[in-house]
């Protein structure tokens, strides 16, 4: 018998549950659960993985340097202010562990992504859940919620897994009505789908209060190699790289990372598929009676009845060797994201679906 314990919170912590990739007993399923690119990466980034198994055997930059200046030169900012990790993912954690601790508390809204509050309450701090209005953030809502001992406020935008995103007059006005101590954080995990939209960096620019995190886990097909990086003011940066692993990133991670984002025409080409197909599967399901939001992602949250027919759609899927993603720990049981795959897996589940609800 012993008084090993984990410190007062870890036990509270749900875990994180991925995307499920396989269902028993079928073969040659297809993956929508997780909103991975269908086209995977760019050849750009590929060629660069290939010449990194040269390198093995050396340790990688601790600086980031070259990665920081790629990001830097194509989205126009500064590298001294961009700090990189593993996914942003730990970026969100390095903000927790920097800035929230015990008798603090961090704010996010009701569908947010799940690490917000996994990160919050492994630093011993106070989980502050937002409803959002009709699955969109609702900003006076979080203004209501703020109070002296708010030190961040994380919002995705657009969010996932409702897919829906505010105006960027929106975010000024939450960021211009924070306390003087809370810092706000927006997660743009999904912003290269939006045309035209640089996640918040022109705000976070100008601003002492506000910080992005972006990563190439999406758009750029690289979830399996884990990068995201982060910007913000230079105090801010300053303070993360304090507790960031020096080795955090290997050199194989940096090298394909900043040719993918180099790559640009990559980018453009996919946002423009996904565009055609998420609005042919948003309309084909529409059809079918199943409502969705207008989604701004890579993916469609499709709506149903009930909870019960939720999980029989998504029982019947699986049986036809689809997978999606059932979002009840997001708060939303009746609901299933479906991933914007390809034009031929995009039809096929649509198909499906229209099985289910007997439809000829």
């Amino acid at each position: 018998m012993t008084d090993i314990r984990p410190q007062p919170g870890i036990l509270d912590i749900a875990l994180y549950q991925g995307g499920k990739a396989h269902v028993a007993g079928v073969a040659n399923v297809v993956k929508l659960s997780s909103n991975e690119n269908p086209f995977g990466a760019s050849d750009k980034a590929k060629e660069a993985f290939s010449r990194t198994v040269h390198s093995l055997h050396r340790y990688p930059s601790t600086d980031h340097a070259n990665l920081r200046d790629a990001i830097g030169d194509v989205h126009g900012l500064d590298p001294d202010r961009i700090i990189c990790g593993v996914g942003s993912d730990e970026i969100i954690t390095f903000l927790c562990q920097a800035y929230a601790g015990p008798k603090d508390e961090v704010v996010f809204t009701e569908h947010g992504f799940l690490m917000y509050r996994i990160s919050t309450l492994a630093v011993g701090a106070t989980p502050v859940e937002v409803k959002e209005r009709e699955r969109t953030t609702d900003v006076d809502a979080i203004l209501a919620a703020c109070n002296r001992r708010t030190r961040l406020v994380f919002l995705a935008n657009p969010n996932n897994p409702t897919g829906t995103m505010i105006s960027m007059a929106e975010v000024e006005r939450l960021a211009a009505g924070l306390p003087k101590q809370a810092l706000l954080v927006l997660d743009g995990a999904y912003a290269e789908y939006v045309e035209g939209f640089d996640g918040g960096a022109a705000l976070v620019t100008r601003s002492e209060n506000v910080f992005m995190t972006r990563t190439f886990s999406k758009i750029y097909g690289l979830g399996g190699l884990r990068i995201g990086w982060g910007y913000g003011p230079r105090a801010v940066i300053d303070v993360l790289n304090r507790i960031r692993g020096p080795f955090n990133l290997s050199t194989t991670q940096l090298e394909v990372a900043e040719a993918a984002v180099r790559d640009q025409d990559f980018v453009n080409r996919c946002r423009n598929d996904n565009a055609r197909m998420r609005h042919w599967l948003a309309e084909a399901l529409a059809e079918l009676g199943i409502p969705s939001d207008t989604s701004m992602a890579n993916f469609v949250l499709a709506r149903f009845a009930s909870t019960e027919e939720a999980e029989a759609c998504d029982a019947f899927l699986q049986s036809q060797g689809l997978i999606v993603r059932r979002v009840a720990g997001y708060k939303l049981p009746h609901c299933l994201r479906i991933t914007v795959g390809d034009e031929a897996s995009c039809r096929r589940v649509a198909h499906a679906i229209g099985q289910f609800k007997g439809v000829k």
